[in-house]
């Protein structure tokens, strides 16, 4: 999989990324639907489930991938085709992302698609 992101690009798409996770789970809480702590770190976003289980989301910035630590395990993802992809299986960064924080959560959520350009 390959793209041909600028560091900039890369930078920009990266962030927005990580914004609409949190603006998503900041719009859960005001709905009552979870309570998730987030912690932001630079490109590092730690998601503290209700259970006291965690995920984690990070930038890599020299390689322009975003990864995604969950319990269930970890996925590296690139960014092609309009979309972040799971670097081994294609995957869809929000799908994965929705399936593991419902796993966590022990409820469903679904992170809304995001236009990134």
């Amino acid at each position: 999989m390959t793209t041909n992101l600028s560091d900039a690009e890369y930078l920009a798409l990266a962030t927005k990324t990580l914004t609409h996770v949190e603006a998503t789970i900041d719009a859960w809480l005001d709905a009552d639907v979870i309570d998730i702590d987030t912690h932001r770190t630079g490109g590092l976003l730690e998601l503290s489930f209700p259970n006291g289980s965690k995920m984690v989301l990070n930038m890599q910035p020299p390689l322009h991938e975003l990864w995604l630590a969950a319990q269930a395990g970890g996925s590296h993802y690139k960014y092609a085709d309009g979309r972040w992809c799971d670097t081994r299986t294609g995957a869809e960064f929000f799908a994965v992302l929705s399936q593991q924080a419902s796993r966590q959560a022990g409820q469903p959520l679904a992170w809304p698609p995001l236009s990134l350009f």
